[in-house]
């Protein structure tokens, strides 16, 4: 599981960072890409990575203001030329499916492949045997949501040479007992998973979210995650700044980190007002609060480990 940065500007595009689009990379999990909002030019920035669009499986809008959903069209159609066949599911507020289809409708795009536009609400807006997603609304200028992404527990490694040592061979049995089912033997014996399954591995937590003032729901939301995603736009001196233009500061950021009790936050949607060598003292801000900080970048990947 990573996350890769593809925009992590405010507003508009400047030379150090694009604006806002953020891809969780679920390859050895599911063998996919979730993506967080699409500004302009995200398929742009593809283009300088190794991701490949057609792995693309859900897509995750946070609110509807330009700096967040100008490139989804443009990624949505190319993505049919790019080899795209399987279905991609996009979610997001309230006109997110009117946007989309205008878009593709007025350009003549045809898709090659089944698209799906969920509008969401709170609580929980997906889930299957590996994962849920929940979300709520933010503290923004219009509806604003952040998503938090649940990666379900798993059944821990099976120990295939104690299980062999009772005289069970390799095949279905062991595939029975990975899964965590008792099986009975031929001879009468019952086989206790438990017995034959190290620990279990724990899910991780992901928290990714969209525009916001400083908020009790951005906390609900963080509650215990592994990663944290969390705007900062601005400098932790500009907070009537940030209050004025429903935003957050390092500070303000790293407060909702330290409550809910993350393991890492990192801050992104940086306003291009600060330059490069400004980046260190935003972290430095937010590091005075909650030291396990980070700044995103365009182009930076982070790994979220596994839980031991």
């Amino acid at each position: 599981m990573d996350i890769f940065f593809l925009g992590t500007g405010a507003g508009m595009p400047a030379k150090l960072r694009n604006v806002t689009s953020i891809a969780l990379k679920l390859l050895e999990e599911r063998g996919g890409v979730w993506l967080f909002d699409a500004g302009e030019a995200t398929q742009h920035q593809i283009l300088h990575t190794s991701l490949k669009p057609r792995r693309i499986e859900k897509i995750f809008i946070t609110h509807l203001h330009g700096d967040h959903i100008y490139g989804l069209p443009g990624l949505l159609s190319s993505r049919s030329f790019q080899g795209g066949e399987s279905e991609v599911t996009v979610y997001g507020p309230k006109g997110i499916k009117e946007y989309i289809h205008t878009s593709l409708s007025l350009s003549q795009t045809y898709l090659k492949y089944p698209l799906t536009v969920n509008e969401v609400d709170e609580g929980v807006i997906f889930e299957d045997d590996q994962f849920k997603v929940e979300t709520l609304r933010l503290d923004h200028g219009i509806p604003s949501y952040g998503y938090r992404i649940i990666e379900k527990d798993r059944p821990g490694t099976l120990l295939a040479e104690k299980l062999k040592d009772t005289g069970v061979a390799p095949g279905p049995i062991f595939r029975k007992i990975k899964n965590g089912e008792a099986v009975i033997l031929e001879d009468g014996r019952t086989i206790n998973p438990t017995e034959f399954l190290g620990p279990t591995q724990k899910g991780r937590i992901v928290t990714i979210l969209g525009d916001t003032r400083y908020c009790e729901n951005a906390i609900s939301l963080a509650n215990n995650a592994d990663f944290l995603v969390h705007e900062a736009t601005f400098s932790a001196n500009e907070e009537k700044l940030a209050h004025d233009y429903f935003h957050s500061t390092t500070h303000q950021a790293a407060q909702v980190a330290k409550i809910a009790g993350c393991k890492q936050l990192c801050l992104t949607h940086i306003s291009s007002r600060y330059d490069r060598k400004d980046w260190l003292e935003l972290v430095d801000e937010a590091k005075g609060i909650f030291p396990n900080t980070d700044i995103a970048e365009d182009f930076k990947e982070i790994n979220i480990p596994l839980k031991h």
